[in-house]
């Protein structure tokens, strides 16, 4: 398969100079931006981008403006998102005819990891990705992510899965498509607002500068894959498992009484497990995207370290 067209994917001045100097960048969705509610979601989105600068690293956010996949966005272009009407999340299967069709919207994983590889970004930084859902077996509900993983030589940066999902399914579906899945610090699986799943991670490491290395050494001589970087949220903010595991359930109950499938589901799911935490649930989002964010950063500048180490190595042996 063919890489997208660089040429068709608008990469901000700013983006573009740290790629082409080899510094510390790290690509973020923005789906989280246009279905929030405003001003929460804006709000949120520049702390989120604040945490990636203080960690030595360039946030790069990817959109659709105005029929444009953009890379990097500015604070207006985010606000623009941020006071969208309606909830405009496009996705790979969706992105040609939004292209198309000049619309603007927010990417989700899938999508932002198109203009991410587009713009030579090796980082990406992600609450939780989207993964096998519960009864796949019966529905085939699998996203979309974990096919783009398998096609996009990026570290993406995350506290496991969305806590609707299966994530023993999950696990299983990134080993058969040989996605590595590796623990930092840690040796459970996460499952976004709670710590553990109760599952192990096939691998752990504890070096950020080892991880990068282990990354390239990947994309060198194993597959152009993602390698996906496991990372719990802190203890304070933990949902204790059990208690998320009931509300989950519940929801999805609910939301197979109310018809909610599909592109739905997730936004449905979240939103009961908002109501019945009291908008805990909110207040522990923001803290799983700034502490995947500064782990993402802290990656990418040890990421630039390994590539300037590579290439000052090809000097040399020339």
């Amino acid at each position: 398969m063919s890489s997208p067209d660089r040429s068709a994917v608008i990469v901000s001045d700013e983006v573009r100079a740290a790629v082409e100097n080899r510094e510390a960048v790290v690509a973020m969705e923005t789906s989280v931006v246009a279905g929030g509610t405003y001003p929460n979601n804006l709000e949120t989105a520049l702390a989120v981008d604040r945490c990636a600068r203080e960690e030595g690293a360039v946030p790069a956010r990817v959109a659709v403006i105005d029929g444009a996949l953009r890379v990097g966005v500015s604070d207006e272009e985010l606000e623009r998102l941020a006071k969208a009407s309606d909830d405009q999340k496009i996705s790979t299967r969706d992105l040609a005819m939004a292209l198309h069709g000049g619309r603007t919207g927010g990417t989700t994983v899938s999508s932002a990891l198109i203009g991410t590889v587009a713009a030579g970004i090796r980082v990406f930084a992600v609450a939780g990705i989207g993964g096998v859902h519960r009864g796949a077996e019966v529905s085939f509900d699998v996203s979309t992510d974990l096919t783009e993983f398998t096609r996009s030589p990026v570290a993406v940066v995350c506290a496991g899965a969305k806590s609707m999902l299966d994530p023993a399914l999950t696990l299983e579906y990134l080993e058969t498509v040989g996605v590595p899945v590796i623990g930092y610090r840690s040796d459970d699986f996460p499952g976004y607002y709670t710590r553990s799943t109760g599952r192990p991670v096939p691998h752990r490491l504890d070096d950020l500068a080892e991880l990068a290395g282990v990354a390239h050494r990947h994309w060198a001589a194993v597959s152009p894959s993602s390698v996906v970087v496991t990372h719990p949220i802190e203890e304070e903010w933990s949902i204790d498992a059990d208690l998320l595991d009931t509300l989950v359930e519940e929801a999805l109950r609910e939301a197979h009484e109310a018809g909610a499938t599909g592109a739905a589901l997730t936004p449905f799911v979240l939103s009961a497990i908002a109501k019945a935490t009291d908008g805990r649930s909110a207040r522990v989002n923001r803290a799983v995207l700034e502490s995947t964010t500064r782990l993402a950063a802290r990656l990418a500048v040890a990421e630039t370290a390994v590539r300037a180490g590579a290439s000052t190595k090809a000097t040399v042996g020339s």
